[in-house]
């Protein structure tokens, strides 16, 4: 009887220290400590029955009890332990995988900013030298513009100056027009009349007045050097014909009548028209095609007076 009581006593105790395990377990959330938890209850029941009991039915029948309730607490614990540790293993991954996934959001917000910075250097240099750039232009224009100032206060001194010189170039060049070999002389007495009525048109500013003036003086240069053939009329031997007028610069000036049969030519020195032989209608007659492009440039045979 005694024996069953310490049996009993031995078994409430090692159940004691299961209830305190239990309560240690889920604290600690290790497997380890299940076992170690276990191996000390079957060593606590082995020793204390082995050493004390000497009924070996009542040893055996203490033993398996002890060992079956061991299994059974055990195997229920390490079951709870295992199920929670896969619970929390599932838990961790699912909380790495989402701290990995923000850890790549913000890598990649992190790239798109550094580019979007690199972007923004780069434009802030460009815009840098292009200001510098404008700044140049700017100082220059506004050099310029003092240099206009300049000018536009002195343009009416100008205007005093150049605007009688202009008249005193057209009545200039109206004399020599009159002076010189009736070259197409009622053309060019009509571009002076047009620089006259020019100089007393309001709407014509100064500048162009002065550049009509010298465009006229480089036709009238330019007559010195020029093959022209027109037609015209010539008053000639008391009466009005209608020829063609060839002018070799201020050489020679020549005219033919349109039957090809007489020629004539200006005489400076005496201002009148002579007439030619017909040993220079050819050559006159050659020469007005090649003025007309009809004609190769050649070598022509012109009468020319002799210099005195």
């Amino acid at each position: 009887m005694k024996q069953v009581w310490l049996a009993v006593v031995v078994i409430l105790t090692t159940t004691g220290f299961a209830a305190m395990m239990r309560a240690v377990y889920p604290l600690t959330r290790s497997f380890f400590f299940t076992s170690l938890a276990f191996k000390i209850q079957v060593t606590l029941i082995s020793n204390y029955w082995l050493g004390t009991m000497s009924n070996n039915n009542i040893r055996k029948n203490l033993i398996a009890s002890a060992i079956v309730g061991a299994f059974m607490f055990g195997g229920v614990a390490q079951a709870t332990t295992l199920a929670e540790v896969t619970n929390t293993g599932v838990q961790a991954a699912k909380a790495s995988a989402a701290s990995q996934e923000k850890i790549n959001n913000i890598y990649d917000q992190s790239q798109e900013l550094l580019a979007e910075y690199r972007s923004l250097v780069e434009q802030t240099e460009n815009l840098k030298v292009y200001n510098d750039h404008v700044n140049t232009l700017v100082n220059d224009q506004n050099a310029q513009l003092a240099s206009f100032d300049k000018q536009i206060g002195t343009i009416e001194g100008t205007k005093q100056g150049i605007v009688p010189l202009m008249y005193k170039m057209i009545d200039t060049l109206e004399a020599f027009i009159k002076a010189d070999m009736p070259i197409d002389q009622a053309k060019r007495l009509e571009r002076v009349q047009r620089l006259r009525d020019l100089m007393g048109n309001a709407s014509v500013n100064t500048s162009e007045q002065y550049r009509m003036v010298l465009e006229a003086y480089q036709i009238e240069k330019d007559l010195g050097t020029a093959l022209v053939t027109y037609t015209d009329k010539l008053n000639v031997g008391g009466g009005e014909k209608t020829v063609n007028f060839v002018y070799v610069g201020r050489v020679a000036l020549l005219a033919m009548s349109l039957d090809e049969k007489e020629a004539w030519m200006w005489n400076k020195s005496t201002n009148q028209w002579e007439a030619l032989g017909a040993e220079y209608l050819d050559s006159t007659k050659t020469a007005i095609r090649v003025a007309g492009k009809q004609s190769p440039p050649q070598l022509l045979k012109l009468p020319v007076l002799a210099a005195e």
